[in-house]
């Protein structure tokens, strides 16, 4: 059976989160949630309010983790998923968290990006000459890493799929899963 890595912390997006994770297994996969340490991590939930000039946050679900990122063997996987929220932020800055997603890019394996969590590969230069979605409000980092930002609910770039945030959820968990899939048959051919 195929298997992905969600690589998230604290403060990462509940549907951002929790809609690739439920959408993997749906399609016949196994996923583990790798964070910093096996404490659950803290999600939380964005909104948008009229009365607010950005999204406000409330805390969400708490999600289980399965590995540490210390401890992943990154050879176990199938497939990579960085879902958003406020967790890219501070995930990005841990040695095994760019060692994990050097990883992927290195094999050409499959990675999904959710909103901010174009940061995390932006900020080691992964991005460079690739094509993302991305949260609005961060094209111009996308951008300044190298990276042409499409406004779009599904962006595929050969192994690279990625979306603005949770509200493109339908058509992302299509393409996501089009590419995780079409990945694993041609590494059984």
């Amino acid at each position: 059976m195929p298997r992905a890595l969600l690589l998230t912390g604290d403060a990462a997006e509940e549907l951002d989160t929790m809609y690739p994770y439920y959408r993997v297994q749906e399609g016949g996969w196994d996923v583990d949630v790798s964070s910093r340490t096996l404490r659950d991590v803290q999600l939380v939930i964005h909104e948008f309010d009229p009365n607010s000039d950005a999204y406000v946050e409330k805390n969400g679900r708490k999600l289980p983790v399965d590995v540490p990122w210390a401890e992943v063997d990154v050879e176990r996987y199938d497939a990579l998923i960085i879902p958003g929220g406020r967790a890219p932020e501070w995930i990005r800055v841990d040695a095994d968290v760019r060692r994990i997603t050097e990883h992927f890019f290195a094999r050409n394996l499959p990675i999904a990006l959710v909103c901010h969590g174009a940061q995390v590969p932006a900020v080691y230069g992964l991005l460079k000459g690739r094509k993302t979605a991305c949260f609005p409000p961060i094209t111009g980092d996308m951008e300044n890493a190298g990276a042409t930002v499409i406004d779009a609910p599904d962006v595929v770039d050969g192994n690279l799929v990625s979306c603005r945030g949770w509200p493109d959820m339908p058509q992302f968990g299509r393409a996501m899963m089009e590419l995780f899939s079409k990945s694993v048959n041609s590494a059984s051919a």
